[in-house]
This record gives C-alpha cells, sequence and structure tokens, in this order.
C-alpha cells in the first residue's frame, strides 16, 4: 500500500503529543474537548480527519470494540486490553504478547494471519472496590 504524504500540521502535531501523554484510550470528542482551549477554531471533523491520518502514518491506532465510538492509542506495539464493563475504561496490559500466535493460526487455518488483538474484560479495581 503506498502511503500517501500529508503536510505538517501544528493541530495534528498535538493530537499525536496529547495521545501519547495519555494511557487513557481516549476517544475523539475526549481528544477535542483537550484541544479546544489552544485551538478556539477546532471542529470535530478536523479531530477525526487529523486522528485517522495519524492512523494511516501507523503513529497512532484506532481502537473499536462495536459501540458508536473508536478510542485512539498512541502505543503502536502490540499489547492487550483490559475493558472495564461497568465503567468502560481502557487499560494497556503488563504482559508478554502470545510470540508465534498468529503463525499457529495461519498454519491450522486456511487464513494468513498478520496481526491479531486480544481483548479481556471484567471490573477494572476502581469499580471492583464499589461493590
Amino acid at each position: 500500500m503506498i502511503r500517501q504524504k500529508y503536510k505538517r500540521s501544528r493541530q495534528r502535531e498535538h493530537i499525536l503529543a496529547l495521545l501519547r501523554s495519555t494511557d487513557t484510550h481516549p476517544t475523539a470528542s475526549w481528544i477535542y474537548d483537550q484541544m479546544k482551549q489552544e485551538f478556539h477554531n477546532l471542529s470535530m471533523g478536523t479531530v477525526y480527519r487529523n486522528v485517522n491520518i495519524l492512523v494511516d502514518q501507523n503513529l497512532v491506532k484506532k481502537i473499536g470494540w462495536g459501540s458508536s465510538y473508536d478510542r485512539f492509542d498512541a502505543n503502536t506495539d502490540t499489547h492487550y486490553h483490559f475493558v472495564c464493563h461497568k465503567c468502560s475504561s481502557v487499560f494497556d496490559l503488563p504482559m508478554d504478547v502470545i510470540e508465534g500466535l498468529n503463525e499457529q493460526v495461519t498454519k491450522n487455518t486456511n487464513f494468513k494471519v498478520d496481526e491479531h488483538r486480544i481483548d479481556f474484560y471484567g471490573l477494572c479495581e476502581d469499580c471492583r472496590e464499589l461493590n
């Protein structure tokens, strides 16, 4: 796939820095709220356009769980996530990636696996304490 070249954008650089500064896996709406203070004429369309360019440049990953909104992650290394059923928070899991899993699935099926994603679901520490 040929990657399109993009002009430098101060807003895009700010979005990338913002995403790299948090481990909360924010939504576009959260990014918009954070940036609106500095970029008064910012629109949600601008946020979406720039975040999608960052995804296209492999600087950010888009994480969708079938809900009405995507979340974004500046950690593009393969890693696993935990999603809280109660508060919907998303956490990176500090565990090793299962090496050879892509090859094992490719070997045992007719699929060619390039990457995988494993997500765990349950209650986060804060929500467990509330129960």
